[in-house]
């Protein structure tokens, strides 16, 4: 039987993590897809972003034709001017929507290093659910999940990791 992983992807948190990172990760989109569906078994990829960015639509035109499925923030625009995209809500709801209403998935993955994942990846894991969470990078990532059993979780910056994404990493846009 095939495994029927869902991912959701902080994508700010992404971003953000691997351009401070002292190895600088640009993930090339179109070949991180490919990578998550081989090595963790992803049917279905959520990449969230915060707010839309007219000057950013050729990267959520890529995002869509790599097979992500582009979620963004909704805010009331009249608000939004420097507002970041704070997207872990939307991420935690969706994650627990998967949990408790769609029996056609095995388990979950998360793509970020925030910490602010860390109660709902706990319950996951007890409820036999959850996967592994990629964090971005080892520097930016929560103490939180140092907590947890290694098992449950990978740092894309460090060197094996690293070596394995070799194909995505500084291949192009991001």
């Amino acid at each position: 039987m095939t495994m029927r992983n869902i991912c959701y992807i902080d994508g700010q948190n992404l971003l953000m993590s691997t351009l401070t990172s002292p190895f600088a990760l640009k993930i090339d989109v179109r070949l991180f897809l490919p990578f998550l569906q081989q090595k963790y078994k992803v049917s279905e990829a959520h990449y969230f972003v915060g707010k839309y960015e007219e000057s950013k639509t050729n990267f959520y035109k890529a995002l869509k034709k790599s097979g992500f499925s582009v979620d963004f923030r909704e805010h009331n625009y009249g608000m939004i001017s420097n507002k970041k995209g704070n997207v872990d809500t939307d991420i935690v709801f969706e994650m627990m929507r998967t949990y408790s209403k769609r029996k056609d998935f095995d388990k979950i993955i998360l793509v970020s290093g925030d910490g602010d994942y860390y109660r709902t990846v706990k319950f996951l894991i007890e409820e036999q659910k959850f996967s592994k969470i990629l964090l971005p990078s080892h520097e930016n990532a929560s103490w939180l999940y140092k907590k947890l059993d290694p098992q449950w979780f990978t740092y894309l910056d460090y060197e094996p990791t690293r070596k394995k994404l070799k194909k995505i990493v500084n291949a192009g846009p991001t």
